[in-house]
Protein backbone atom coordinates (compact mmCIF):
# COMPACT_ATOMS: atom_id res chain seq x y z
CA UNK A 1 0.00 0.00 0.00
CA UNK A 2 1.62 3.74 -1.24
CA UNK A 3 0.17 6.24 1.28
CA UNK A 4 0.17 9.96 0.89
CA UNK A 5 -1.14 12.96 3.03
CA UNK A 6 -5.04 14.35 1.80
CA UNK A 7 -3.32 17.77 -0.10
CA UNK A 8 -1.18 15.28 -1.45
CA UNK A 9 -4.06 13.14 -3.32
CA UNK A 10 -6.33 16.39 -3.67
CA UNK A 11 -2.77 18.00 -6.01
CA UNK A 12 -2.79 14.67 -7.73
CA UNK A 13 -6.55 14.27 -8.42
CA UNK A 14 -6.04 17.88 -9.56
CA UNK A 15 -3.33 17.10 -12.15
CA UNK A 16 -4.90 14.08 -13.08
CA UNK A 17 -8.04 16.38 -13.37
CA UNK A 18 -6.26 18.38 -15.86
CA UNK A 19 -5.16 15.83 -18.60
CA UNK A 20 -8.28 14.81 -19.26
CA UNK A 21 -9.26 15.51 -22.97
CA UNK A 22 -10.58 18.79 -23.33
CA UNK A 23 -13.81 17.91 -25.32
CA UNK A 24 -14.63 16.12 -22.03
CA UNK A 25 -13.47 19.02 -19.54
CA UNK A 26 -15.56 21.40 -22.07
CA UNK A 27 -18.83 20.27 -21.22
CA UNK A 28 -17.87 18.95 -17.33
CA UNK A 29 -20.31 21.69 -15.80
CA UNK A 30 -21.61 22.16 -11.98
CA UNK A 31 -19.52 19.17 -10.64
CA UNK A 32 -17.24 19.41 -8.00
CA UNK A 33 -14.49 17.05 -7.00
CA UNK A 34 -13.63 16.03 -3.34
CA UNK A 35 -11.52 13.13 -1.71
CA UNK A 36 -12.65 11.74 1.76
CA UNK A 37 -11.19 8.46 3.37
CA UNK A 38 -14.27 5.96 3.14
CA UNK A 39 -17.76 6.10 1.85
CA UNK A 40 -19.95 6.57 4.40
CA UNK A 41 -22.97 4.38 4.73
CA UNK A 42 -25.23 6.42 1.98
CA UNK A 43 -22.73 6.34 -0.78
CA UNK A 44 -22.82 1.84 0.44
CA UNK A 45 -26.24 1.98 -0.02
CA UNK A 46 -26.79 3.95 -3.75
CA UNK A 47 -24.09 1.51 -4.95
CA UNK A 48 -25.44 -2.03 -2.61
CA UNK A 49 -22.14 -2.42 -1.03
CA UNK A 50 -21.96 -3.17 2.43
CA UNK A 51 -18.22 -3.33 2.62
CA UNK A 52 -16.44 0.19 2.72
CA UNK A 53 -13.30 -0.63 1.33
CA UNK A 54 -14.61 -1.95 -2.15
CA UNK A 55 -15.90 1.68 -2.96
CA UNK A 56 -13.50 3.63 -4.93
CA UNK A 57 -14.97 6.62 -6.28
CA UNK A 58 -18.82 7.60 -6.72
CA UNK A 59 -20.56 10.21 -8.62
CA UNK A 60 -23.64 12.20 -7.18
CA UNK A 61 -26.18 13.84 -9.15
CA UNK A 62 -27.92 14.17 -12.53
CA UNK A 63 -26.10 12.94 -15.58
CA UNK A 64 -24.99 15.60 -18.33
CA UNK A 65 -26.79 13.57 -20.93
CA UNK A 66 -30.48 13.70 -18.86
CA UNK A 67 -30.32 17.83 -18.11
CA UNK A 68 -32.45 19.72 -19.64
CA UNK A 69 -33.55 23.41 -19.48
CA UNK A 70 -34.83 22.56 -15.35
CA UNK A 71 -31.71 21.80 -14.44
CA UNK A 72 -30.69 24.89 -13.25
CA UNK A 73 -29.94 26.43 -9.61
CA UNK A 74 -29.34 23.03 -8.46
CA UNK A 75 -26.36 22.05 -6.06
CA UNK A 76 -23.04 20.58 -7.75
CA UNK A 77 -22.83 17.14 -8.72
CA UNK A 78 -20.07 15.44 -7.15
CA UNK A 79 -17.25 12.82 -7.44
CA UNK A 80 -15.55 11.64 -4.46
CA UNK A 81 -13.09 9.44 -4.53
CA UNK A 82 -11.78 7.38 -1.53
CA UNK A 83 -8.60 7.93 -0.85
CA UNK A 84 -7.33 5.62 1.24
CA UNK A 85 -9.22 2.30 -0.89
CA UNK A 86 -7.55 3.73 -3.75
CA UNK A 87 -4.21 3.84 -2.07
CA UNK A 88 -4.74 -0.01 -1.21
CA UNK A 89 -4.34 -0.87 -4.81
CA UNK A 90 -0.95 1.03 -5.24
CA UNK A 91 2.88 0.46 -4.03
CA UNK A 92 4.19 3.44 -5.29
CA UNK A 93 3.28 7.06 -6.54
CA UNK A 94 3.25 5.98 -10.75
CA UNK A 95 0.86 3.17 -9.47
CA UNK A 96 -1.40 6.02 -7.32
CA UNK A 97 -1.58 8.67 -9.78
CA UNK A 98 -3.44 5.78 -12.84
CA UNK A 99 -5.38 4.77 -10.74
CA UNK A 100 -6.38 8.45 -9.54
CA UNK A 101 -7.14 8.90 -13.02
CA UNK A 102 -8.34 5.37 -13.91
CA UNK A 103 -11.20 6.29 -10.92
CA UNK A 104 -11.72 9.81 -12.18
CA UNK A 105 -12.27 8.42 -15.77
CA UNK A 106 -14.63 5.93 -14.76
CA UNK A 107 -16.82 8.12 -12.39
CA UNK A 108 -16.52 10.76 -15.46
CA UNK A 109 -18.09 8.20 -17.46
CA UNK A 110 -21.38 8.49 -14.95
CA UNK A 111 -21.58 12.08 -15.16
CA UNK A 112 -21.80 11.41 -18.76
CA UNK A 113 -24.74 9.05 -18.37
CA UNK A 114 -22.91 5.57 -18.80
CA UNK A 115 -23.61 2.73 -16.54
CA UNK A 116 -21.44 0.28 -15.21
CA UNK A 117 -21.30 -1.95 -18.31
CA UNK A 118 -20.48 1.12 -20.98
CA UNK A 119 -17.70 2.14 -19.12
CA UNK A 120 -15.99 -1.17 -18.46
CA UNK A 121 -16.56 -2.09 -22.27
CA UNK A 122 -14.82 1.30 -23.16
CA UNK A 123 -11.69 0.29 -20.79
CA UNK A 124 -12.53 1.37 -17.25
Amino acid sequence: MYSVSEEIFSSMMEEELHRIPEPFKQKIDNLVFMAEDYPGENDLGRVGLKDKYSLLGIYSGVPYTYRNTYYMNTTPDRIILFQKNIERYCKNETELREKIREVLIHEIGHYFGMNEEEIRKAGY
